[in-house]
This record gives structure tokens, C-alpha cells and sequence, in this order.
């Protein structure tokens, strides 16, 4: 399966349209932290499920 870099962008940002619920705010910062770590990895493992080739090129460029 062959993805463009827009491709995958717009397969990530639906993606994660999709995963965010929305729920009453955390009552503490602790729930605070804990909920934004728990999406940090919900968006990990969605990102580790994609393929992308060896061949695909980066977003950016190295200059000097």
C-alpha cells in the first residue's frame, strides 16, 4: 500500500477526530495529566499501526 505524505495526514488528523471523545473536564491536574498522557499514547499506537515505505520522503530537509 502505497501512501502520499498528505495521504497520511489526512488518514492520522480523521483518525484522531475519530478517537477524541468529548467528556466533562478533569476535576484535578493529576486527571489533567493523566488524561493527556493516555491520548500521547492512544496517538502512538495509532501511528505505530501505519505503514509507510522506506522510500517515502521526509516533511522537511537538512541544511547546513
Amino acid at each position: 500500500m502505497k501512501l502520499t505524505r498528505r495521504q497520511l495526514a489526512t488518514a492520522l488528523t480523521s483518525a484522531a477526530a475519530l478517537a477524541q471523545t468529548p467528556s466533562g473536564p478533569p476535576a484535578t491536574p493529576e486527571e489533567e495529566l493523566k488524561a493527556a498522557r493516555d491520548r500521547v499514547k492512544a496517538n502512538g499506537a495509532v501511528l505505530a499501526r501505519q505503514e509507510v515505505p522506506v522510500a517515502a520522503e521526509p516533511a522537511f530537509q537538512f541544511k547546513a
